[in-house]
């Protein structure tokens, strides 16, 4: 497995991952078993070490349970060249679509050699036999299986045409910079705040001849103005206007395909067509610069402030409420970019106005996050002195529990270990709270006992195993685990990772609906691939639950992926005093006795 050469060495995860998938090659290709028991051997021995790449490199991996003198060098030299020889050996004779058939839930090694014997050898194959009935006649499929494999199938062609919100957003960036004097801003899914992006979209001031002589790759889209192509391997549009109809751009590239057909004809109905050329009145063009001056000119304004809406007072960093007017349309108001999507048209006005909503710079703690105690890359001290950095007042620690083996998960041993390390620090002045990401076992159970759960600060439970439980059975386990009188905050609650794998299936309602009952914080996991939960559930439960923005940061880096989070929270109207983490520490642990004690009281 080949990654692009630099001075970070490939870390022990990978390593891992890169052993169990040249195992994988070599079943496909039918070679020895002994060769492949031999790699995934090495891979298990690997991830039961605390050691990072440096130290094992130090030592050419010599010295490990079921790490030959063979793989020790083949692992030695991955590390150095970032090329793992075997990996490419193997590739090299399979068909690229074979490839690509790892990538597909429900298929091992066995099943895609035996597709690849009876010809199908590439998705698009795949879904063909998965349509036609082809895959579910294959020996060792049926249809049951046939039709699961089809979805997934489904759901990675879907996933090709999209990318995660942090690509999306880097990539509007980068534009931003190469288009530096054209007053250019960011636009459309990006904007919104959408969990994917179909296509990173731009609008400037200018004409499409400014555009590509800046960015001369992109090409223009007759009868529109934009420019399009792409940019590093992501889709990208840049929509140009002048100035006076640069309201009408910005205001119809930035909602949803519904909301600019909405506004289309809603202005269609005043005698007006309103185009991403300009707010047009017969032929002449209104001079209408901002999306305000378009809702002014047809007499559309920002909502009333309705009674029974939430009012929550923002935490630190609190803003003024737009200029709001009594002549408010309930349809016809400007939305704030977040509410701008088909699920926010019957209630987005009892939302809070963007101004109220919550703001990365309203988060105090981060309360979820590893270090090199499990499968982090950093220590503790190193990852609480970069949260302190970026503004935070606090850091949680939520390593793994010892269920999950791959990722160096905690013994209790370790886990009281590393706490009286966390309370050495404490007393040092390092501002940290004591936690676990205690793993969810698969009967409801929590990885480690009540006695020792109750010796930490707050817990994180969470889902990192047995997803192919049903959704009665997973509904089951996750309010078992939800309702335990330890557990501060559900983590990841649906287990999906955006364009990879859906989550598990279950019943969110009824799992929230314990949450709700127990008391219990539920999570928005910020890591971009993650997102988790989505907001659309985030919206409908916003007012019944308490809720926590976590990174899940495994390296200091990661500490910035809570602008994802917040961007979730911020399309499901949620406002800073919603959100246990905006707390102070002192807050936090009160709120955490709080919750403690009230399960106590309710028993």
């Amino acid at each position: 497995m080949t990654r692009p050469t630099s001075a970070r060495q490939p870390t022990r995860k990978l390593l891992v991952l890169t052993l169990e998938r040249t195992a994988d090659l070599l079943d496909i290709l039918g070679a020895d078993e002994f060769r492949s028991r031999a790699y995934r051997g090495a891979a298990r021995s690997l991830e039961a070490l605390t050691q990072q790449t440096p130290e094992l490199l130090a030592k050419n991996f010599a010295g490990i349970p079921k790490v030959g003198k063979g793989i020790a060098a083949e692992l030695t030299d991955f590390a150095r060249t970032h090329t793992f020889a075997p990996y490419e050996e193997a590739a090299a004779q399979l068909p690229p679509g074979v490839l690509e058939l790892l990538d597909v839930r429900g298929l091992g090694p066995k099943k895609i050699r035996a597709l690849w014997q009876a010809g199908i050898e590439s998705l698009e194959r795949l879904r063909e036999a998965g349509i036609s009935g082809e895959l579910a006649a294959q020996k060792g499929f049926g249809a049951k299986s046939a039709a699961t494999i089809l979805e997934n199938v489904e759901f990675l062609f879907e996933a090709r045409k999209r990318q995660l919100l942090s690509t999306g957003l880097a990539t509007a960036q980068a534009l931003l910079g190469t288009l530096d004097g054209l007053s250019p801003r960011i636009s459309g899914d990006v904007r919104r705040g959408l969990e994917t992006v179909r296509v990173a979209r731009v609008t400037v001031t200018g004409s499409a001849g400014d555009v590509q002589q800046r960015l001369p790759g992109l090409q223009q889209i007759e009868g529109k103005p934009v420019v399009a192509g792409e940019l590093d391997g992501v889709p990208v549009e840049v929509a140009y206007a002048n100035a006076e109809a640069r309201g009408a751009l910005d205001l119809l590239m930035t909602g949803s395909a519904e909301y600019r057909e909405q506004l289309q004809a809603q202005a269609a109905a005043k005698g007006y067509d309103l185009t991403g050329r300009g707010l047009l009145r017969g032929t002449e063009v209104m001079p209408m610069p901002t999306e305000q001056d378009v809702f002014r000119e047809l007499g559309w304004s920002t909502p009333l402030h309705l009674p029974g809406r939430d009012t929550a007072q923002r935490g630190r960093g609190g803003g003024t409420p737009e200029t709001q007017s009594q002549a408010a349309s309930p349809t016809l108001a400007l939305r704030p970019p977040e509410y701008r999507e088909p699920e926010h048209d019957a209630l987005w006005q009892t939302l809070p106005p963007a101004a109220e909503l919550i703001q990365v710079s309203d988060l105090r703690g981060m309360i979820h996050t590893h270090s090199t105690w499990s499968d982090g890359q950093a220590s503790i001290a190193e990852m609480a002195a970069e949260a302190v950095r970026l503004g935070h007042e606090f850091l949680g620690t939520a390593d793994h529990s010892r269920a999950a083996h791959y990722a160096n998960g905690l013994s209790i041993e370790r886990l009281q270990a590393q706490l009286k390390e966390v309370r050495e620090l404490q007393a040092a002045g390092v501002p940290l709270v004591a936690g676990s990401e205690v793993d969810i076992l698969e009967d409801g159970s929590l990885d480690f006992p009540d006695d020792v759960l109750a010796e930490l600060d707050y817990v994180v439970a969470s889902v990192h195993s047995g997803f192919t439980l049903d959704a009665a059975k997973q509904t089951e386990r996750l309010i078992k685990a939800a309702s335990h009188p330890l557990v501060t905050v559900l983590g990841h609650p649906t287990g999906r990772l955006l364009l990879r794998r859906p989550g598990y299936p279950l019943d969110i309602d009824a799992v929230l609906r314990t949450c709700e009952t127990a008391g219990t914080v539920v999570e928005i996991n910020a890591n971009p691939a993650r997102l988790d939960l989505d907001w659309r559930d985030v919206l409908r439960w916003r007012t019944r639950l308490k809720w926590a923005i976590n990174t899940d940061a495994h390296v200091p880096g990661s500490l910035t992926d809570a602008c994802y989070g917040v961007a979730v929270a911020r399309k499901a109207g949620l406002t800073a005093a919603m959100v246990v983490n905006t707390l102070t520490r002192e807050e936090f642990l009160t709120f955490v006795a709080w919750q403690r004690q009230q399960r106590t009281l309710s028993k």
